[in-house]
């Protein structure tokens, strides 16, 4: 039993215990700042704890298991105390660490594409850019080389350059025999006949083609549809329509009804109609053109040719051309249905076609261009199967050699006014090999073709001798 007496401590605590024991009670504040008490007193039978070396052993491993989880929870760890809780541990750090890995590596990847096809787009703007400049180009250098009112060629550095173009050279006939046919003919008759082909007051520049330029390429087919067609300029145009206004037709196809309306070449070259016109009939190949406001054409298997109004929208006049051949009998070299070939000159509208009694022979006849009454037939020594496509300028018919050969020439002229032919041997560029038209734009001096897709304009000098 511990001692009858107290005995106050003076440095804040309290002593108990009998006589030779003291039992101690103290207060103080912890290392956490709370307020403790602690009584402790001596065990009155054993001078010393038999375990007190155990306590201490223990004190140390769990000193020693704190420092190891204090450095595990420092690495962001959370496997428990022992090896298999760290392995645990770390697996469980690792794995997201692993996915965090993944999803960086295909973020990196899906900027990289993009990075890709933003270079891309941009190659590809790039090249737009220089397509359209090349266009512009193109159109400012066909613009500049039109002959000037009253002028007979594209200018005197033109002249120059054209000097130095190949001498000709005709080419052998073969069959192609040329020689006319003499009729007796009363002389009132003849003159009026003459005065047919001859041009008029107005076009006293008119002249003898001396030179073919090279093509400049004004607009581009995007389908199949157009591999060949034909477009046009109205040289003596009615309003609303202009010099400007464009006309284009593709012609690939059993059912061509559409005629696309452009204001100008620039349009055409963008590939944007500002109208479409659908024919009330089909039309047959490539041998449109536009004069004084109408689309004269051959309506599809027919001999026959039409006039549609572009202001009425409707036909406003039909006419069989007699023993036509038509549909495949009498085409160029080409095919294509090319039977029947309309033209525009200074003098006015022209057909090109053969017959049987022409037997495959170019035949030309000046019509009316209100009615498609003929006025007057010439009929060549030409095969018409034997050329690739014809023209005419200033009375004069052209034929060209080959639609495919990319060094071919204009091979033939006959003459209306004197109704004799000659070889020539002009050169002709085909830059992309497949000439499914021609035709000659007397306002703009000009010829414009259909080559393989591609809508180009060739740039011409006549001669006055």
């Amino acid at each position: 039993m511990l001692g009858a007496w107290l005995t106050l401590l003076l440095g804040g605590g309290l002593a108990l215990g009998a006589p030779g024991d003291t039992a101690l009670f103290q207060r103080a504040d912890d290392a956490g700042g709370r307020c403790t008490y602690t009584f402790t007193v001596a065990s009155p039978g054993e001078a010393s704890c038999p375990e007190a070396g155990g306590v201490s052993q223990l004190r140390a491993e769990l000193a020693g298991l704190a420092a190891r989880l204090s450095r595990l929870e420092g690495l962001g760890g959370f496997g428990g105390s022992g090896p298999r809780g760290a392995e645990v541990g770390g697996a469980w750090t690792r794995g997201p660490q692993r996915a965090a890995a993944g999803g960086c590596e295909e973020l990196l990847q899906d900027k990289e594409r993009l990075e890709e096809d933003k270079r891309r787009l941009e190659r590809e703007k790039e090249e737009l850019s220089r397509r359209l400049e090349s266009s512009t180009q193109e159109i400012a250098r066909l613009r500049a080389a039109r002959c000037p009112p009253g002028g007979g060629g594209p200018g005197r550095d033109s002249l120059r350059a054209s000097s130095k173009a190949p001498r000709w050279q005709p080419e052998p006939l073969g069959y192609q025999e040329l020689k006319s046919e003499r009729t007796e003919l009363p002389a009132s008759r003849l003159l009026e006949e003459t005065a047919l082909g001859r041009p008029r007051a107005e076009d006293s520049d008119c002249g003898e083609l001396a030179w073919v330029g090279e093509p400049v390429v004004l607009g581009r087919a995007d389908s199949i549809a157009g591999k060949y067609g034909v477009w046009m300029k109205d040289p003596e145009p009615v309003a609303p329509f202009t010099r400007e206004t464009t006309w284009r037709v593709d012609t690939v196809g059993t059912e061509v009804r559409q005629l696309f309306q452009y204001e100008a070449a620039e349009q055409l070259a963008r590939g944007y109609p500002a109208k479409v016109h659908v024919l009330p009939r089909p039309l047959e190949s490539t041998g449109a053109v536009v004069y004084r406001g109408g689309l004269f054409f051959q309506p599809r298997r027919s001999r026959a040719l039409a006039r549609y109004d572009l202001r009425a929208e409707a036909i406003s006049a039909e006419r069989e051309l007699p023993g036509a051949g038509y549909h495949g009998q009498y085409p160029y070299s080409w095919g294509g249905y090319t039977d029947i070939d309309l033209a525009v000159d200074e003098t006015g509208l022209w057909v090109v076609y053969s017959t049987d009694k022409a037997k495959g022979a170019i035949v030309l006849s000046k019509l009316d261009p209100e009615t498609l009454e003929i006025r007057r037939t010439w009929e060549t020594n030409i095969r018409k199967q034997s050329v690739a496509n014809s023209f005419v300028i200033c009375g004069t018919l052209y034929t060209v050699s080959s639609y495919s050969s990319p060094n071919a020439t204009v091979n033939f002229a006959y003459d209306t006014a004197t109704s004799t032919s000659r070889t020539l041997s002009i050169p002709f560029e085909n830059r992309f090999q497949y000439l499914s038209m021609v035709d000659y734009n007397p306002a703009e001096r000009q010829l414009f073709a259909w080559d393989s897709y591609n809508m180009v304009a060739y740039p011409i000098r006549l001669s006055h001798a």
